[in-house]
């Protein structure tokens, strides 16, 4: 979750004008449809190489107006942006399902359950058009009950509403304004960040296209431990990756995670494996993977329990939200409700039958998971509003457990009917936030979802093409993998624990999760209470450093710290460009790693 929030003055009074032209029109469609292709393309890299993701609508709408600036020669609004910025949202939202394949891609070359399921790039465009679809209808409605009647804040969502804002060309066309000297600084910041991130790719050996910068830097042969429980620390991947993504992540997520994130790296690659070799769990010098192997189960314990815990401390939540199912399903003034209501319909069908002849999965666990995915999303949506914490990951592997109930023992159930609950309920996410930062400028609730609609299948289409590319090219299972899939990482575990029952694990492996099970709940317990959450460790935190490579924490603790200093020196400075900065670092690695494939294809590079 994001620490830094862009804020523009006078907001108030900027947002009580009104659309001075068409939201929806050529110019506005065209960059539309450019940003929802970068968001699609750019969005998979950084999260299956770190399993987190900025605030895209604030990411979205910075792209929006360099590409508007351009095409439209500053004769367009913060209105228009805003249709950009939502159609990028929503093709991001799409391709942060990739997560979905990538969890695919490990069960697959599990060794501890049978599983088949290797979606084809037309399968895995119509399963997540459907899904993604699906999802935007049904948050459709939830938009006057939670944004309108209850006003709830969704603070990322207000922050891209200031950014909006904040880059609005037509104050920047008055030389004396500062609002738009800030916006033409910002956008300058975020140009220049971006190229140095794309140069740094471009150079580096693991891009493999010029071997100029190498892909990071290892301890060699430095081993710890007494003899007989040696460690390598290079073949546990401990040292620092040359990557501007990493920092730029690191900016935005903040120090206190990012802190956490190291301790549970160094638990888990430097301690963890001279202990492991020290009492024979695993063989001298080991590798990653089997360390891994032993690990991720500590990871996996933590995450599910602190999520869930934090959850129940918000029962409130739960309940409010299960009140509001009628009056949330009643309103639909984005659209009109026959075409939502329609829609739906429609999209449930075409659904259940993708999911049925791709995947052969029977039509009433597609509609079950569909059914649940509402609750989940109003869950999700009242505790995002209110604390800007989204608990949808969490849940939707738990709903796993439902489908492991109904079909015991089946890993194709359990993963799928996760991963259908999940992709149709994480869309909301997103979107909502577009929803506040709309309601903010004024913006027409019904070019939202239009936009929306237009973004969601174009996200799917690039994941579908660039997905493949990026495993051929990077890697996602096995020792020399670049992609680490932290959150794929764990539905795939959870799946293989549900589908043999934890048999196949080794007795002390599942002591350390039961002891990591505890620890998670306790210290999400610890975290609701204001005088310990400064010191108390937070479970997302210590699970990603358990989950993540070593080399690719150290970057996002540069970025941690980098915030802690720059907000302590200089708030306001860190309020105008951390956010611009971030978002170039972010950007310019991604767009290369997906363009990198191309090129290889075609003769450039090393291949």
């Amino acid at each position: 979750m994001a620490e830094a929030v862009l804020e523009a003055p006078h907001a108030e009074a900027l947002a009580a004008d009104a659309p001075r032209a068409p939201q929806i029109n050529i110019r506005s469609i065209g960059a539309a449809i450019i940003v929802a292709i970068i968001m699609g393309a750019a969005y998979p890299y950084m999260v299956l190489k770190l399993g987190i993701g900025p605030n895209v609508s604030i990411v979205a709408a910075f792209l929006g107006f360099l590409i508007l600036s351009v095409i439209a020669r500053g004769s367009y609004d913060r209105w228009q942006n805003n249709i950009v910025q939502t159609a990028g949202t929503s093709a991001a939202q799409t391709a942060f399902m990739c997560s979905a394949l990538a969890n695919f891609e490990m069960l697959r070359a599990s060794h501890v359950i049978h599983f088949t399921i290797a979606p084809t790039p037309f399968q895995t465009f119509a399963w997540l058009t459907c899904a993604s679809l699906l999802g935007v209808l049904l948050a459709a409605p939830m938009r006057r009950h939670f944004i309108v009647d209850e006003n709830l804040p969704f603070p990322d969502g207000m922050a891209a509403g200031e950014t909006l804002m904040l880059l609005d060309p037509p104050r920047g066309l008055h030389r004396d304004d500062p609002i738009g000297r800030r916006a033409k600084r910002a956008a300058l910041v975020m140009v220049v960040a971006m190229a140095a991130s794309a140069l740094l790719m471009i150079f580096r050996t693991d891009a493999r296209l010029f071997d100029l910068v190498p892909e990071g830097w290892d301890p060699g042969l430095l081993t710890l431990g007494a003899a007989g429980a040696a460690v390598t620390l290079s073949t546990m991947g401990v040292g620092a990756a040359y990557s501007l993504l990493n920092v730029g992540s690191g900016l935005l997520v903040g120090f206190r995670v990012n802190f956490w994130m190291m301790v549970g790296g160094i638990i888990a690659w430097v301690i963890a494996p001279v202990l492991l070799v020290r009492y024979g769990v695993v063989p001298d010098h080991p590798s990653r993977t089997v360390v891994l192997r032993w690990v991720m189960w500590s990871g996996l314990g933590m995450v599910m329990s602190g999520g869930l815990t934090a959850l129940a401390l918000r029962w409130r939540l739960l309940v409010e939200a299960m009140r509001s199912l009628r009056s949330a399903s009643a309103a639909g003034e984005e659209l009109p409700l026959p075409l939502v209501v329609g829609g739906i319909i429609v999209l449930t069908i075409a659904f259940c039958v993708v999911q049925w002849l791709f995947f052969g999965l029977a039509p009433w666990l597609s509609f079950l998971a569909i059914l649940l995915a509402v609750p989940l999303m109003l869950v999700g949506l009242r505790a995002l509003g209110e604390t800007n914490w989204g608990p949808i990951g969490s849940l939707s592997n738990l709903t796993q457990a439902v489908f492991a109930g109904l079909a015991p023992g089946g890993a194709a159930a359990i993963a799928l009917g996760g991963a259908t609950t999940g992709t149709v309920a994480v869309t909301s996410e997103g979107l909502i936030q577009d929803y506040r930062a709309a309601q903010m400028i004024g913006s027409r609730p019904r070019s939202m979802a239009i936009a929306q609609l237009i973004g969601a299948p174009i996200g799917a289409a690039v994941v579908a093409v660039v997905y493949p590319a990026l495993v051929s090219t990077y890697g996602i299972v096995g020792e020399h993998a670049k992609l680490s899939a932290p959150g794929s990482r764990v539905s795939a575990g959870f799946t293989e624990i549900l589908a043999t029952g934890g048999g196949a694990l080794p007795a002390s492996a599942l002591w350390a999760m039961a002891g990591s099970v505890v620890l998670g709940a306790l210290f999400a317990i610890l975290e609701q209470r204001p005088r310990f959450r400064k010191f108390c460790p937070t479970p997302v935190g210590l699970s990603l450093g358990i989950l993540l490579p070593f080399s690719v924490i150290v970057g996002l603790f540069m970025g941690g710290v980098a915030n802690l200093v720059w907000r302590t020196t200089s708030r306001r400075t860190a309020d105008d460009y951390m956010v611009p900065l971030a978002s170039g670092l972010i950007a310019g690695e991604a767009i290369v790693a997906v363009i990198v494939p191309i090129l290889v294809a075609l003769g450039i590079g090393r291949g």
